[in-house]
């Protein structure tokens, strides 16, 4: 079976298990024990500290270790809803955790912002809105995980910062693909481990370096109060082992990486690809497949040797249409046709060639059907 849906989860990493073992046998005391084992293990949890924010260019005490980018992205409303006035803007292609948290926090005060149909940030309605009213917070991913689509957050950062408004970068489809350097410049940002080859249920938030944050979880005085809990110090060290791997590879081999996404789509020239002509993670193809429904696309890729997926794993168990799609002006009828293909580091020329014989082979096969 050949994996292409790396933007749902990827494997566990070589260097990711080997950290996990060892920081299990090493670091066995309590981060918060007063002894020398808790001592120990404050330190490695201190150190894996000053190693993500060297990363992504923030203060060590910037960081918040949560269970990943849900818990993340909720604390970050929670801590909003109750310290900001006025409105929060976020993208109307964010991960449905963002979504859905700024619903439940606040309600009508939530403003989505347009994207272009390419899947980006509509930066000229940003700027003009922004010249209009000045919202409580603004939340724009940085790369979408049903498209690719690497979203301007860069800019937005810069526009919000002449504003003075909060901006909020869910990067967890960023971290690991791309280098991060530049994304502790924002307020706040999100990540989790297994979208890089870490562990699954271990994850950061990066806070603003001035001013407290209002803790969803509460209990102990751990990270500073804002996140309470005995930290998973072996879930962290394994995700800092597997995000040192993947930064090194970010560092180069990008352009390798991108030629064998073209050679895919090159290969199927039939298939329509969303977003096409925006730039886009190295690893995925939101693809408009022949055919009347995805979910048979899913299954009989499946049966054929190849995962792939109909877009966020986080929303597939609803029979609604992609809000992300919608939000690009993609038809109803059209995005019951879109499969995604995402692939990871370890991902061959070779088993890219194989998917787009496989997809062929599907395409004929429904052909017949």
């Amino acid at each position: 079976m050949l994996y292409f849906d790396h933007n749902a989860t990827t494997p566990l990493c070589d260097k990711a298990r080997e950290a996990w073992v060892e920081a299990c046998e090493r670091f066995v005391g309590n981060p918060s024990s007063p002894h020398r084992m808790g001592a120990r293990a404050e330190k490695a949890l201190g150190d894996a500290r000053e190693q993500l924010a060297s990363a992504l260019g923030c203060g060590a005490l910037d960081i918040v270790w949560t269970s990943g980018a849900t818990e993340s992205n909720n604390l970050v409303f929670h801590h909003a809803a109750k310290a900001v006035q006025g409105e929060v803007w976020i993208s109307a292609i964010e991960h449905p955790c963002v979504m859905e948290a700024a619903r439940v926090h606040f309600g009508a005060r939530r403003k989505l912002l347009p994207v272009t149909t390419g899947g980006g940030l509509d930066t000229d309605f940003f700027r003009a809105a922004l010249a209009k009213g000045k919202p409580g917070l603004v939340a724009v991913m940085a790369a979408n995980n049903e498209t690719g689509v690497l979203q301007p957050w860069q800019d937005v950062r810069e526009l919000c910062a002449e504003h003075g408004v909060p901006f909020f970068c869910d990067a967890a489809q960023w971290v690991g693909k791309l280098p991060a350097t530049g994304l502790g410049e924002c307020d706040f940002v999100s990540g989790c481990a297994h979208k890089f080859g870490g562990p699954k249920g271990v994850g950061f938030l990066k806070c603003p370096t001035k001013g407290p944050v209002r803790a969803q979880l509460v209990g102990g005085p751990q990270e500073e109060g804002r996140r309470a809990g005995t930290e998973n110090v072996a879930g962290v060290l394994s995700m800092m082992a597997a995000l040192a791997e993947r930064e090194e590879l970010a560092k180069s081999g990008l352009e390798k990486r991108e030629a064998m996404r073209e050679e895919f789509i090159g290969a199927l020239p039939e298939v329509q690809v969303l977003g096409a002509g925006e730039a886009r993670l190295w690893n995925t193809v939101s693809a408009l497949l022949p055919g009347d429904c995805r979910a048979r696309w899913v299954v009989k890729l499946d049966k054929a040797g190849f995962a792939v997926s109909t877009g966020s794993a986080c929303a597939s168990g609803k029979e609604a249409p992609s809000h992300v799609l919608k939000a690009m002006g993609v038809a109803d009828e059209e995005t019951d046709r879109v499969v995604r293909f995402s692939s990871g580091w370890e991902t061959t020329t070779e088993d890219w060639r194989e998917l787009a014989r496989g997809v062929k082979q599907v395409s004929s096969e429904m052909a017949v059907d």
